[in-house]
């Protein structure tokens, strides 16, 4: 990995650590033991690629931005109650065939349920259906 792929993801987990609350530019860059330029360019460059928001602030009267990550990490409690963690069909669970991901309805509905859009149950999906 080139050493700017490499720095660019070492600043990304930088602002995926600092969590809701985020991290600010002039932080970023210096952790990164880099400059203000490179800073600037590296979060544009996360902004553009959609991972990140920047929001403008004042911090001790000068203007930065503070990086916040689009991405939650994954934690055990993020997936607890995912429903393949119960599924009997789990081993036979492959994309392309019957028992698929892509096809599933309960672990849609999860995913929906856990990215707050609009939602139909798995079972009244299935009473459409009948």
């Amino acid at each position: 990995m080139s050493v700017k792929r490499e720095r660019e993801k070492s600043a990304f987990q930088l602002v995926l650590e600092a969590g809701e609350e985020g991290i600010l530019q002039s932080e970023m860059w210096k952790r990164l033991e880099s400059n203000s330029q490179t800073g600037t360019i590296i979060s544009r460059k996360l902004e553009r690629m959609g991972i990140i928001n920047r929001q403008r602030e004042l911090h001790n009267g000068r203007w930065t931005y503070r990086l916040i990550s689009k991405q939650k990490p994954v934690t055990v409690e993020s997936i607890i109650d995912c429903p393949c963690t119960a599924c009997n069909d789990i081993d036979r669970c492959t994309p392309g065939l019957l028992i698929s991901p892509i096809l599933c309805t309960k672990l849609t509905y999860w995913i929906d349920l856990n990215t707050d859009k609009e939602l139909v149950s798995p079972e009244e999906s299935h009473e459409d259906n009948d």
